[in-house]
């Protein structure tokens, strides 16, 4: 008996489609079915001409934080490109902003202050990772970042 990987169904061995789910025993079709793409990239819904002509400005918000989403925001106000890159940087700034009140409400403790280094030592490698597929001209969420649900 041949058991369907997508819906754990039991079928016959040489049947080539299950007749739950219709999941494909093709070799091309199967491979098709499990190619996924990455969810957390925003990269083909912008315009190639708009990631081109904004890559620059993007880049600003990681490299000078709060003043650079100003300027993101003045200098491209019309490209959905930037906006996304603006969101994502908001985001990184609302997590810094976050850690520093709890730290200087726990400074008293030992672990607080360290944690607080260490995961700002985390945001700026994220930040570095960030700016680089700007540099490559994609628009992908950051790791952890992507799992704050506010400013979508």
């Amino acid at each position: 008996m041949k058991i369907c990987p997508n819906c754990n169904n039991q079928l016959e061995d040489n049947a080539a489609f299950c007749n739950n789910c219709g999941f494909s025993f093709n070799a091309k079709q199967q491979s098709a079915q499990f190619t996924a793409s990455d969810p957390f990239d925003h990269t083909a819904e912008f315009d190639p001409k708009d990631i081109s002509e904004n890559k620059v400005i993007s880049m600003l918000v990681y490299l000078l934080g709060p003043i650079g989403i100003i300027i993101a925001l003045l200098a491209s106000s019309t490209s959905a490109y930037a906006a996304f890159h603006v969101r994502q940087a908001l985001k990184f700034t609302v997590v810094e902003i976050l850690v520093a009140i709890c730290t200087a409400l726990l400074c008293w403790t030992c672990i607080v202050p360290v944690a607080a280094g260490i995961l700002y030592i985390v945001l700026f490698v994220l930040k570095i990772v960030s700016f680089f597929q700007i540099c490559k001209g994609q628009a992908k969420e950051p790791a952890l970042i992507r799992d704050l649900k506010f400013l979508k």
